[in-house]
């Protein structure tokens, strides 16, 4: 289904567009604030976003990675490369982690975490397969845990309350 077909506006930006990076943020920013937007979820958003961006939606933008962060986190971790990198190292474990975006890449405060194990014989391919599974399970969790404002942020750490 498409977000038109729900009454939500799409728009494609492009910083292709603009003749500066500076340009692009602020469209960017005008963009959001002419359609109200007060919440970011990001999903396979993998360029750094920029400061101004973090400054103006803190603890108010937060993405998904395949993985369980702090590991096999950060610049160059993305897609296959994560999956390869724990089959590497050997881990007995992997999973998908939602975070809060903040300067660095997926260093933001963790809201959710799921464990799975990595089994005897996975490939890259089979644990991916397994950890969007479990991507698609904490995701909406965590953004329903926002939209109930039963996230709190506190010293850096995010605590959930009680309903």
């Amino acid at each position: 289904m498409l977000s038109r077909e729900f009454g939500i506006p799409a728009v494609h930006f492009s910083a292709k567009l603009f003749s500066s990076q500076q340009e692009y943020v602020q469209g960017l920013l005008e963009l959001l604030e002419a359609h109200h937007v007060d919440f970011i979820a990001l999903a396979g958003y993998m360029k750094m976003v920029p400061p101004e961006l973090i400054a103006r939606y803190r603890n108010r933008i937060v993405n998904i990675h395949p993985a369980l962060l702090p590991e096999f986190g950060g610049h160059g971790m993305f897609g296959m490369h994560v999956h390869e990198a724990v089959l590497a190292a050997k881990r007995k474990e992997s999973g998908a982690t939602v975070h809060i975006v903040d300067e660095e890449y997926d260093r933001g405060p963790i809201v959710l975490q799921k464990r799975i194990p990595v089994n005897d014989g996975d490939t890259p391919e089979t644990l991916a397969q397994r950890v969007l599974h479990i991507e698609h399970e904490i995701y909406p969790q965590a953004l329903q845990l926002f939209a109930k404002n039963r996230i709190v942020l506190e010293g850096g750490i995010v605590n959930i309350r009680k309903e």
